[in-house]
């Protein structure tokens, strides 16, 4: 466990110095400087009053991920007509190169099709709209992706 990188990045994300900190647990900056290093350990008070001021869970604050926080915040700050303009796939394809390529192999109309076709039964049976039917279909897509990992196939 890298906890005290965790309470470094949290405080950071915070935007509280280790004197503010200190000040408000009523503690020396030392010790929370010792926190951060991984030199000590806060106890259990001094843990759960940092969940509060930082505005964590203690899982939260256990696990604290720097990246996934920074995703989420640009996430909930990409406005709708933001998030329309940005080609995707090619962001994606950067990473996942199958991404630029699969249009002059796949079957695009028969795929296509099938998609539609669930599309048009998530609507149907459960009154989603367009984009809420996507998004559910992204999600189980996912969670298949997820299980399938797991079994290793």
């Amino acid at each position: 466990m890298d906890l005290g990188n965790h309470l470094f990045h949290a405080r950071k994300k915070k935007g509280l110095s280790q004197e503010e900190v200190a000040e408000k647990l009523g503690i020396s900056r030392q010790t929370v400087s010792k926190w951060e290093t991984d030199e000590t350990l806060p106890d259990i008070r001094q843990t759960k009053r940092l969940t509060v001021l930082y505005g964590l869970s203690l899982d939260e604050l256990v696990a604290f991920d720097i990246d996934t926080e920074k995703i989420q915040e640009a996430i909930d700050n990409t406005r709708a007509e933001v998030s329309n303009k940005i080609d995707w796939t090619k962001a994606w394809s950067k990473k996942y190169l199958v991404l630029s390529q699969y249009q002059d192999k796949v079957d695009m109309v028969y795929y296509t099709a099938e998609l539609d076709k669930l599309l048009c039964d998530l609507k149907k049976k459960y009154g989603y709209s367009e984009l809420d039917s996507f998004l559910v279909l992204k999600d189980i897509l996912a969670s298949v992706w997820k299980a399938r990992e797991k079994s290793g196939k």
